[in-house]
């Protein structure tokens, strides 16, 4: 009985930190933190100021973003089937993407000034590093566990276990600073009051955050889980060992 629940103790363990390991990497790997939609009428003289659309008849534009890209398409405000496009059936070669990696969406040269823009270059760096600490250390974590498992090493539970606390820690500041970015920080105001005052007077701009950032929140209720628990077959470990 008492192996029995060694071994089922071991599995949840093992379990939470692959779960972890799962939706961090998810997380990370897909490019939608961030979705938004632009919808404007043309200036009097057909100009669209900068806002971006891909064809003359789109009245709506369509954003995604994470840490990899940025993309946008235009369409129609009628289209019933936008967030299918927007999620599946919208290919990459129908849609106008760049590089995301310190690009501070939504702030722009046109919209702030160059201490601004920079000061934005700044907190989205800080906020890539801090993903890329996460993502690594969860995963050099889960190898440190899969090694210590075979020698029951206590150092290397500890290791991991720490790694994996040290993850879920850095994800969270990365998503506790992304929703200040949207939600807290004037960016997004004064990027729509830049718009309305040159390209129209109704432009608007809507927010929502999207399966990437849904995914990070589990993951690291799972990594600090898996790292408390990780810790603690280590300490038992090494207590056996004496």
């Amino acid at each position: 009985t008492k192996l029995h629940l060694c071994v089922w103790r071991c599995f949840l363990r093992g379990f939470f930190g692959a779960l972890a390991a799962v939706f961090i990497l998810l997380s990370f790997g897909t490019d939608y933190w961030l979705l938004a939609s632009e919808s404007c009428h043309p200036n009097p003289d057909g100009s669209r100021g900068d806002v971006l659309l891909q064809e003359s008849t789109s009245d709506i534009t369509l954003y995604h973003e994470g840490f990899f890209w940025r993309c946008s398409f235009g369409g129609s405000v009628g289209d019933d089937n936008l967030m299918w496009k927007l999620w599946f059936t919208n290919q990459p070669q129908s849609k106008v993407c760049m590089h995301a990696y310190l690009f501070p969406f939504p702030v722009s040269h046109q919209t702030h000034n160059a201490t601004e823009y920079d000061s934005a270059i700044i907190y989205r760096g800080f906020w890539s590093i801090f993903m890329l600490i996460g993502v690594a250390a969860v995963v050099l974590g889960g190898f440190f566990i899969i090694c210590a498992a075979p020698f029951a090493s206590h150092r290397l539970y500890k290791a991991g276990g720490g790694l994996f606390l040290a993850s879920g820690l850095f994800l969270l500041c990365v998503v506790v600073m992304y929703v200040l970015w949207v939600q807290v920080l004037d960016v997004v105001d004064l990027y729509i009051d830049h718009q309305r005052s040159t390209v129209c007077p109704d432009f608007q701009l809507s927010l929502n955050y999207g399966l990437s950032f849904m995914f990070a929140p589990i993951g690291i209720f799972f990594c600090l889980l898996a790292g408390l628990l990780f810790l603690l077959i280590g300490r038992t470990v090494q207590n056996h060992c004496h």
